[in-house]
């Protein structure tokens, strides 16, 4: 935590930040792009959806794939009542395919706890698998209306901006990022929930991470970062990561022929999937291991069956 972001935290108790509100808002009501998940017919379930699917994706690889999920699984119980290994077969190549096997999870403990219902109180919105703070609050705030601080990517960066006067927020989230966004929630819940749709929104379209068009942002006069004449810092790492070669390619194509697979695959069709033996029986145990696939016995592996 830097002393920076703790002292904009402490100083937030003593200043008055409401003037930041109705611009936000005002400018959401014009720009907002038209999601299916923020259509009154999403519903809390379609929210929740989109939640899983948004986290570290773009939302151009997730429309095709969240309109196709929530066709053919429109409630939780109809998740829960197919096996797990559906869920991942039908998340495709958003990646990162845990979250499938998650919302699964999630799926199931509402359908069993929550009589099929999506919970509205946060507290038993955490207490779901594979729902942590970020997606309870988010839920709660988009689905139900209630008033939370919903702090991802996007806010935090608006945050670091306007009212901290750093071009990036600190890489990991601290808890003087938290203390602030509960200090500049708005008192009533309507206004809080669109405060908090407005603020992502802002920092996905307008105060982006590399290329910030603050020309267009309603409260650029504001802003502390602007009136600081707008300083460079050491902003987050640049991603230099390769994906070809690595384990995740391997458990990608390994994956990619099992979904495409209503029956078990035998070990010797998964051998051709990568030429190296070693790195292939590492990414198939990975598999195993993180419950995204199942050995059968005379080698041959599947999705995962289970329910609930």
């Amino acid at each position: 935590m830097t002393a920076t972001t703790e002292d904009a935290a402490n100083a937030a108790q003593d200043h008055d930040y409401t003037d930041l509100h109705a611009p936000v808002v005002d400018w959401f009501d014009a720009h907002a792009r038209d999601l299916p998940w923020r259509r009154p017919e999403a519903g809390a379930w379609g929210v929740m959806v989109s939640e899983f699917m948004l986290q570290q994706t773009p939302v151009a690889r997730v429309l095709p794939v969240y309109e196709q999920w929530l066709k053919r699984w429109p409630r939780p119980a109809d998740l829960a009542a197919e096996p797990s290994g559906e869920a991942v077969r039908a998340w495709g190549r958003l990646g990162y395919p845990r979250r499938a096997l998650r919302l699964h999870g999630a799926a199931s403990a509402i359908a069993e706890r929550h009589g099929g219902d999506v919970p509205k109180e946060h507290a038993q919105l955490l207490a779901l698998p594979g729902v942590g703070e970020y997606t309870a609050a988010a839920v709660a705030s988009f689905a139900y209306g209630q008033r939370h601080a919903v702090l991802d990517t996007n806010v935090r960066r608006v945050f670091a901006r306007a009212v901290n006067g750093r071009q990036y927020p600190p890489n990991a989230t601290t808890a003087a990022e938290r203390k602030l966004a509960r200090m500049l929630v708005p008192a009533d819940d309507a206004t809080a929930a669109r405060w908090a749709a407005a603020t992502m929104e802002l920092g996905a379209l307008v105060c982006t991470a590399r290329t910030p068009v603050c020309g267009r942002c309603p409260i650029a006069d504001r802003c502390a970062w602007q009136r600081a004449g707008a300083p460079e810092h050491e902003g987050p790492p640049r991603r230099t990561q390769t994906y070809a070669g690595t384990d995740r390619q391997v458990r990608g194509r390994l994956l990619a022929v099992l979904r495409e697979s209503d029956a078990p695959v035998p070990q010797a069709v998964l051998d051709r999937v990568w030429h190296e033996p070693v790195q292939r029986a590492r990414a198939l145990d990975g598999l195993v291991a993180d419950g995204l696939v199942e050995p059968l016995a005379g080698g041959e592996y599947r999705l995962p069956q289970s329910r609930g």
